[in-house]
């Protein structure tokens, strides 16, 4: 594999835009070969030198914006390369990195192209030059003929693997069109208002004053949406506590709980905190526990938690071992945020999409089972157990639960009455929009 800063001009020095679109077409071909889209990019040495420059942007627009339109840039791709061309995956990343170019990004052609084709010796494939060049310009001349036949495949048009479109219009019959497409959308950036600290109103002020837009979001009382994300450093009041970042769909969790002043609480997959500090910063004297299996991101909710000036009991274990980590004192709350197919923040995480298998949903599904059936037990009677999902999955989301009530006649759903989402046999759920996640919400009871 080629060392690519040894390789880079040093001409432009760190601003090399051949060196940009190296980079991120080797952080493409690695997202595709199987690894997590931030691990490919944290991996290279060489993202490093991007961090607090305008190419640290510009690389993560490259490489999020063609991980997440993959399948239609690699189709176009291989539409126009000679059928015996057998290509290298770093050239044909590079190529789907140039095509995306041309397609999305507001960057004069001339340059995306010159830079594209530059990247070809820096990823040591300088035979390449020519075939990528012919193709990225083959590409603007022919682009309406190229485009319009895929018009009539929605699964390659919106870059969705055929399985998870085909779940996705098997289980949103009347929104699938919208659901696929708003997936390939960026995600939105929002924040959630400490109400300890500040007015949602207050803080609007607050962002406005200092040349920031944002708007509420009718779903969730602390939301407010920016119309551009930007760094957390430049949003008043954040060091101080007074907003954290958390998409509205999430935001709808701690409300749901309904919790009471007193209350023994249980978030038993907590990391990285935001929904334990929400039901912290909603009702006074609670004695919450927040648990999670991983002690890296629990490090992550205590940091959050000292940042908003809030305290909780963190513990780190399997939420499915309760031996091993509870004192036998009944929860009158626990908040169950498991583990699922994350298919509602695709938009975030577009290598979802290409990592994911449906063999995966099955093996999901029992882990869902297995941690309600060991939690259960550990709710008081006249207790309630929220069960979310980031997941637009049936199967993870109703059916568990649904499955789950057929077992445990103690239980039964208590329905979520609202102005948003979707209501379903047992939970409600909503699709993702331009403002918020594609979530499911289910709530408990315990006779």
């Amino acid at each position: 594999m080629a060392d690519i800063s040894t390789r880079r001009s040093s001409t432009n020095g760190r601003r090399d835009g051949a060196y940009v679109r190296a980079v991120a077409a080797r952080s493409v071909a690695r997202v595709l070969a199987g690894e997590n889209l931030d691990q490919a990019l944290s991996i290279q040495p060489e993202f490093s030198e991007f961090q607090s420059e305008n190419d640290g942007a510009l690389l993560q627009a490259l490489v999020y914006g063609t991980v997440r339109h993959h399948r239609l840039l690699a189709t176009l791709a291989r539409q126009m390369l000679n059928r015996r061309q057998n290509i290298s995956s770093e050239l044909l990343a590079l190529l789907e990195v140039g095509l995306f170019q041309l397609r999305s990004m507001r960057i004069p052609p001339h340059a995306a192209v010159s830079s594209t084709v530059d990247a070809c010796a820096l990823l040591g494939h300088e035979f390449g030059r020519g075939l990528v060049n012919a193709i990225l310009r083959r590409y603007q001349r022919h682009r309406n003929s190229l485009e319009s036949a895929l018009r009539d495949t929605p699964a390659v048009h919106c870059s969705w693997p055929d399985w998870m479109a085909d779940t996705v219009l098997g289980d949103w019959p009347d929104q699938w069109q919208q659901i696929l497409t708003t997936s390939n959308m960026p995600p939105p950036m929002t924040l959630r208002v400490n109400r300890r600290r500040i007015s949602r109103p207050f803080m609007h002020e607050q962002l406005v004053r200092n040349g920031i837009s944002a708007s509420t979001v009718p779903i969730a009382e602390d939301a407010l949406r920016l119309e551009l994300p930007c760094p957390v450093v430049r949003i008043p009041g954040f060091m101080d506590g007074e907003v954290s970042i958390q998409d509205a769909s999430a935001q709808l969790a701690a409300p749901l709980l309904v919790a009471q002043p007193g209350m023994r609480i249980l978030d038993a997959c907590s990391a990285p905190g935001g929904k334990t500090a929400h039901l912290l910063e909603l009702t006074d004297d609670l004695d919450l526990v927040a648990l999670d299996v991983n002690g890296q991101r629990q490090t992550r909710t205590r940091e959050n938690l000292e940042r908003l000036g809030l305290k909780a009991t963190l513990k780190t274990g399997d939420a499915t071992k309760p031996d091993e980590w509870w004192d036998g004192r009944f929860f009158d709350r626990i908040l169950l945020d498991v583990p699922c197919s994350g298919t509602g923040v695709i938009r975030r995480h577009p290598d979802i999409k290409w990592l994911r298998r449906t063999s995966d949903i099955p093996a999901l599904v029992g882990r869902q089972m297995e941690l309600l059936e060991a939690l259960w037990p550990l709710l008081a009677p006249g207790g309630m157990l929220l069960y979310v999902t980031c997941s637009i999955f049936n199967a993870e989301n109703v059916s568990v639960i649904s499955e789950f009530l057929h077992c445990h006649q103690d239980g039964s759903d208590h329905p979520i009455e609202a102005g948003w989402g979707q209501r379903m046999q047992a939970g409600r759920r909503l699709p993702p929009t331009s403002e918020y996640d594609g979530f499911y919400f289910a709530r408990l009871l315990k006779r």
